[in-house]
């Protein structure tokens, strides 16, 4: 089974997945913007053409992120409160700490990296978008 976090943003999702894509590496699989589905059927307003229907990140060997804006016709998502959390098991330590590091630059630690009580290095954070994020690394 493989689980794919799905965000909703408030017309930053390109901002926010360029970051992600700064602290995870690789590329994006898709970017489809809501004036690529418009039709006659299915109008788009002229403000929310431009905005993300539906963009992805893989990360790692098996997941990826995915998230959209949501158009001002559907409102607005409440960027503080707990929207989403996303669990990352990192391969090492080190990895944890990097990842850790990265997504919370500009963000607010809510949990600094440390051992935690049922066995693994735990943290927790939310990113500069609202995001919030559970990193974790079990050893063997």
């Amino acid at each position: 089974m493989t689980i794919n976090p799905w965000v909703n943003f408030n017309g930053n999702a390109e901002e926010a997945f360029t970051f992600y894509k700064s602290v995870f590496g690789g590329d994006f699989a898709k970017v489809v913007r809501f004036k690529d589905l418009a039709s006659p059927e299915y109008p788009v307003a002229e403000k929310d053409q431009n905005k993300i229907m539906l963009i992805t990140l893989p990360i790692g060997k098996s997941n990826t992120l995915m998230a959209n804006d949501v158009p001002e016709i559907m409102g607005q998502v409440n960027e503080n409160e707990n929207r989403s959390k996303i669990a990352i098991a990192a391969d090492s330590k080190e990895e944890a700490e990097k990842l850790f590091n990265g997504l919370s630059a500009g963000g607010q630690i809510e949990v600094p990296m440390s051992d935690g009580p049922w066995g693994s290095y735990f943290g927790m954070l939310r990113d500069k978008y609202g995001i919030e994020w559970i990193i974790e690394f079990y050893s063997k």
